[in-house]
């Protein structure tokens, strides 16, 4: 009989960092609760896992930062003044909010890196593979990527990389994948780069903010030493290791996406999705076109 392989339905979002980029405004804030019209990053990347049949999330935050607790968690206060002023729409949506899915929260005391922030929901995750995704990659797209990650997953039962195509000029940006071999969308990677310099890029697919993590790799980067001056550990010094003696896949997501780390492309996030917005996009659209710049 063959292996059984475990479904996916568990997600860690690591969101402990300071968002420096977003300074003064993340001073008391998450930088995943700014807005991207009528709603926090951070819930976009919770419907995702929804979307994607995920059952439980687990947050990895701040004791300094409980704003993103405090968004999924029930407010019987705020209820029952909606409930007095009739605010039905209102009161559903915020109803809604906390029966998303089911939540865990813990504490990354220490800015010690990604992977460190990863391994402090390994008791929660247990001996099951998992979705992981980055509290700044916000996409548009039919299907959800981390429900591509998955069926890519199903068929391959290996950690599986969320991967976009960058300009040549960018890759020393991101970290970088070295395919060994290609079926369409999807790659066996034969090396992962950390922000090369364009001349010594192996591609120009960059790992971006989602992934797929099975038990193996998160052993590996459990045994794995920090490659970088800092000493903070990286998901990526877990994949290093892991790829010597086990295969890593990558897959290119089809839609858009969105860097909301990066004030640019937080801007950029916040027009496109007012744009789409039925209730705002036709006025927005029309101011748009009016401003003389």
């Amino acid at each position: 009989m063959g292996k059984i392989y475990k479904k996916i339905t568990k997600a860690v979002i690591p969101v402990a960092g300071l968002g420096t980029r977003f300074f003064p405004a993340t001073k008391a804030v998450a930088k995943e609760m700014l807005p991207i019209v009528d709603k926090p990053c951070i819930q976009y990347l919770v419907e995702e896992c929804v979307k994607s049949g995920i059952k439980e999330i687990v947050f990895v935050i701040s004791k300094e930062k409980p704003s993103i607790k405090e968004h999924f968690q029930i407010n019987a206060k705020l209820e029952k003044l909606l409930k007095e002023k009739n605010k039905k729409a209102d009161l559903k949506t915020l109803k809604e909010l906390d029966k998303l899915a089911k939540f865990h929260y813990v504490f990354q005391d220490k800015p010690l890196g990604d992977g460190h922030a990863i391994l402090c929901a390994k008791k929660l995750v247990k001996n099951e593979p998992f979705a992981v995704l980055f509290g700044d990659d916000i996409w548009d797209s039919k299907t959800p990527p981390i429900l591509q990650l998955i069926q890519q997953y199903n068929k391959y039962h290996s950690p599986i990389l969320a991967l976009e195509k960058v300009p040549k000029a960018d890759t020393k940006k991101y970290g970088i994948v070295d395919p060994k071999s290609k079926n369409g969308r999807a790659s066996e990677l034969k090396n992962l780069v950390e922000k090369p310099e364009p001349k010594k890029s192996p591609s120009d697919l960059a790992i971006t903010g989602k992934y797929i993590i099975t038990p193996e790799l998160l052993k590996a980067l459990e045994q794995a030493t920090s490659a970088t001056a800092d000493k903070e550990l990286r998901l990526i010094d877990g994949m290093r290791k892991f790829i010597k003696t086990q295969p890593i896949y990558g897959y290119e997501i089809e839609g858009t996406r969105f860097d909301t780390g990066d004030k640019l492309g937080y801007l950029k996030a916040v027009t496109h999705f007012a744009l789409k917005n039925p209730q705002l996009g036709k006025d927005f659209r029309k101011y748009l076109k009016s401003l003389d710049l």
